[in-house]
């Protein structure tokens, strides 16, 4: 009997919650891939040899034009769709510069901690959209 295969290796993603005035930004994926027309926090894979803090620094900077300050790592989770696993490593970060630009998604919101439950993320992110109602030291606008 052949032995099962070996389990594929989660997609490694960082993503950013970047505040700024009391809002946080969130994008639309774009509606012909995973997760299409759902909202989330910017960000992207990881590429070999490279930092999770690497990652999303180079993919806020593809996909929106903007710089940030990475403030601190908030959430590490596991999650496991039919068809794929990812580990999400979540980033509070504070807008630094350049305005957002909806590069490689269908557009962007400035939101506040009332509108989180007005938006549909992906299931991945119900532990992290918890924590955000839960913690409003990050909502805050701390000097630079």
């Amino acid at each position: 009997m052949k032995p099962p295969p070996p389990a594929e290796a989660p997609i490694e993603v960082a993503a950013g919650l970047v505040f700024r005035e009391g809002k946080l930004l969130i994008a639309r994926r774009s509606a012909g891939g995973h997760l299409g027309g759902l909202w989330e926090f910017p960000g992207g894979k990881r590429e070999a040899g490279e930092t999770f803090e690497q990652c999303l620094h180079r993919e806020l900077r593809e996909e929106l034009g903007i710089e940030v300050r990475i403030v601190s790592l908030v959430e590490d989770i596991l999650h496991h769709y039919p068809d794929r696993a990812v580990r999400l490593q979540f980033f509070h970060c504070r807008w630094l510069r350049h305005e957002p630009r909806p590069v490689l998604c269908d557009s962007l919101a400035w939101i506040t901690p009332a509108q989180l439950g007005d938006y549909a993320f992906p299931a991945a992110d119900a532990r992290l959209l918890d924590k955000l109602r839960l913690s409003p030291e990050f909502w805050d606008s701390p000097k630079l």
